[in-house]
């Protein structure tokens, strides 16, 4: 269950950086998760250190870490520090969504639409590729810049026409993204309070698992060499990894099927031969039982060590094969 109080965010941040010490390896996702909760803390000072820490270190992702602090720091009175900030990302031009979806919805909150505006068009300019499969970690950037350019009251252009294809809602982006909406929460006609609570219940529900879960439902994956070498050690592990292949096929269709039945967040952790009997023994549990499993890959994606799934279909496959994912796991 995710925290509701200053207190219990305090308590998960101060867990979580326990763990950092613990895994030092797994430092940066475990800080910024640490960060959020400080934010939402009110500790906004003690999340921008941690933001500190981590650009003093080399992050492997720093223009994400830059735009978090950038987004912290307007909301505690640094308003130029932040801009200063966002204005450097802008002109390094990361390659990755995340950073620009930051700096465009921070832009967007503080009422700045054309720059935000401007924000997820430089970010779209940069990732998407003219005719080819629209990534779906830049969907986001899609659906964000087709909100601003209603509220700025802009034609549709094609790249609207794109978010509408990649909108997951059950509610058009333009009854979605309509500034009037707003007006019918202070009706006092109670056909239209109904009207919109059902419109919101319907855009939300969806979200509220993934929002309330800490990391994501992860399944564990072992690469070739690590796999034999797991067997070889422990044989009475066949019974669960008949062979590489068929633990392959395995792992996509148990996502596929947690996928279907609305599980959200979902990624893939792979194991290696010393973490996981690090695991097994600080669980005081031998590595040849199966019960183990499960409970090594939650621990993995806990430490942040999940990677997103699906991929997008034209990024390299999960299973390390060199491919696409579309060509390999990824074929309906």
């Amino acid at each position: 269950m995710r925290p509701d109080m200053p207190a219990d965010h305090t308590t998960e941040a101060e867990r979580l950086l326990r763990t950092a010490a613990r895994y030092p390896e797994d430092h940066e996702p475990l800080f910024l998760q640490a960060a959020a909760h400080l934010e939402l803390a009110g500790a906004r000072d003690r999340a921008t250190g941690l933001y500190d820490t981590l650009l003093a270190a080399s992050p492997e992702h720093p223009h994400l870490v830059k735009a978090l602090k950038a987004a912290n720091l307007w909301e505690y009175g640094h308003e130029a520090e932040a801009h200063a900030i966002i204005d450097g990302l802008r002109a390094a031009g990361p390659l990755e969504p995340a950073p620009w979806e930051i700096v465009a919805e921070t832009l967007e909150s503080h009422d700045e639409l054309e720059a935000a505006h401007n924000a997820f068009t430089s970010g779209l300019n940069l990732l998407l590729i003219p005719g080819e499969e629209v990534p779906y970690p830049t969907h986001s950037l899609l659906l964000g810049r087709h909100r601003v350019r209603r509220m700025l009251n802009l034609e549709h252009d094609d790249w609207d026409g794109l978010a509408d294809r990649v909108n997951p809602a059950s509610v058009t982006l333009d009854e979605l993204h309509d500034p009037k909406r707003l007006w019918a929460l202070g009706s006092d006609n109670p056909a239209e309070l109904q009207a919109e609570i059902t419109r919101l219940r319907a855009e939300l529900g969806s979200y509220r698992t993934a929002l309330s879960r800490p990391f994501p439902v992860a399944v564990l994956h072992w690469p070739a060499g690590e796999l034999t070498e797991l067997l070889a050690a422990y044989p009475t592990l066949m019974s669960e990894y008949p062979s590489h292949e068929a633990h392959l096929i395995q792992l996509e269709t148990s996502l596929r099927e947690l996928a279907a039945t609305g599980t959200p967040n979902l990624g893939i952790v792979t194991g290696t031969i010393p973490s996981y009997e690090a695991f097994a023994a600080s669980e005081a549990t031998p590595p040849s039982d199966p019960d183990l499993l499960p409970q090594y890959a939650t621990t993995l994606a806990a430490r942040g060590r999940a990677t997103p799934w699906p991929p997008a279909r034209n990024a390299p496959c999960w299973c390390g094969s060199g491919h696409a994912y579309r060509d390999c796991h990824g074929v309906a």
